[in-house]
């Protein structure tokens, strides 16, 4: 799928539950006003019942004006012409809110109008499983009277229980979210998978072509039937036939390494190692390439403990990686410092060069698979972006890990640290 189709499809399905999830927070909105509103009428009318029923008893006169005044978004004041026992009101005032089905819990409070103060009620809690708290503060109302306040703590969280279909859309909508976020992630990543592996397959072929045009065009020369006549230029094609060749199988053994790490199949075979000496056996094996660079490598082995349980050909071919990329990764004549040392319960191998180093935002991605540094339309340096994420394999299934700490134009550090054999 072409990047254009792809950014289309992610711009519109973006807007299209941008749209959808205002719209929804629009009609819930609607929705709870909507209930907001239903639910004050209903208080209204109960405790207007509750006032009148009190006038009866009372055998007082209801006043002209409507009792009932909201102070609040949950706080109602009743006027009443008269003291109200506090017993009564309660079970008045749960009598009216369950026949109009107000299953939400309330406190109320009734004002003393003699010692211009509020007498505290009782916390009444119609549908949790709260238990009574008595003499429960309620604000009290500047105008003296005679009058009872109900309060009602829990009030939002009755109207969000109320919303029900709304509820179950929004959750509904929640679950398209991330639904969407999660194929979004997934398609740019399929992506960008399929770009590297149209790199990997692009460095390959040619990484291949190379050796096997080398190999063709000496084989060529080696045809000429009068070339026996000359041994030096004879050793010389068939030199270059053996180097091609065994570049060729470094290749080939590097892609089914990394195959078999696909499959979880690194297949360690332990065994009772001395790292000094894995060091030395990798210095041997790099010591062609870097002869043709003129570099050197100085070691340090400072590791007093230094023996380990590990795969011999994997340990060496970590530090093969590693060594191969800071001759490969260095413009000047290459200087490599291969150090060990102890810490703790661990053997730290040290391999320092002076590279061309590695970004801060490069490093943070340079042990992914097929991951190279861009170096923009310069290919100098061949690869196929597999050596340190194999190197970062090998290392965590010995129970290890691996840092790195570089700067550009300043050389790179690789730090190995790997459990001793006890």
């Amino acid at each position: 799928m072409k990047s254009s189709t792809i950014r289309f499809v992610v711009i519109l399905g973006a807007l299209c539950i941008i749209g959808i999830t205002i719209t929804q927070l629009y009609w819930v909105r609607r929705a709870f006003d909507l209930k907001e509103a239903e639910f004050e009428r209903t208080v209204n009318a109960s405790l207007f019942n509750v006032a009148y029923k009190i006038f009866d008893i009372n055998n007082t006169p209801p006043p002209t004006a409507n009792p009932v005044k909201q102070i609040s978004t949950n706080y109602f004041i009743v006027m009443v012409n008269g003291d109200v026992d506090a017993r009564l009101l309660e079970f008045l005032l749960k009598s009216e809110f369950e026949k109009r089905n107000i299953l939400v819990d309330f406190e109320y409070g009734i004002y003393d109008c003699a010692k211009e103060k509020m007498k505290y009620g009782d916390y009444v809690p119609l549908l949790s499983s709260k238990e009574k708290v008595t003499n429960k503060k309620l604000p009290t109302w500047n105008h003296y009277a005679y009058y009872f306040g109900v309060q009602f703590p829990n009030r939002e969280a009755h109207l969000l229980n109320q919303l029900g279909i709304w509820s179950f859309s929004s959750f509904v909508l929640l679950i398209v979210i991330i639904f969407f976020a999660y194929t979004l992630f997934i398609i740019l990543k399929q992506k960008r998978l399929s770009e590297i592996q149209k790199d990997f397959i692009n460095n390959m072929t040619h990484e291949f072509k190379t050796p096997i045009s080398t190999i063709a065009l000496s084989a060529e020369v080696l045809k000429d039937p009068n070339i026996i006549k000359q041994p030096e230029r004879l050793l010389n094609y068939t030199t270059i036939i053996e180097k091609e060749n065994s570049r060729l199988k470094q290749h080939v053994e590097r892609v089914l390494q990394m195959a078999r790490l696909d499959k979880e199949d690194i297949g360690l075979k332990k065994e009772r190692l001395d790292i000094n000496h894995i060091i030395t056996d990798a210095i041997k094996n790099t010591s062609h390439a870097l002869q043709e660079r003129g570099g050197i490598i100085d070691t340090e082995l400072e590791a007093s403990q230094h023996y380990l349980e590990g795969d011999r050909l994997h340990v060496t071919n970590v530090l093969n990686n590693l060594i191969d990329n800071a001759i490969k990764y260095c413009r000047e004549t290459p200087h490599i410092i291969i150090r060990t040392i102890n810490s703790g319960k661990n053997v730290i191998i040290e391999v320092q060069d002076n590279g061309i180093g590695i970004s801060a935002e490069n490093q943070k991605r340079i042990f992914q698979k097929f991951y190279r540094v861009p170096t923009g339309n310069v290919h100098d340096v061949k690869g196929f972006g597999l050596g340190l994420n194999y190197v970062k394999t090998v290392v965590e299934a010995h129970k290890g890990t691996i840092r790195l700490e570089s700067e550009l134009n300043k050389g790179s550090t690789f730090k190995v640290y790997l459990p001793i054999s006890q």
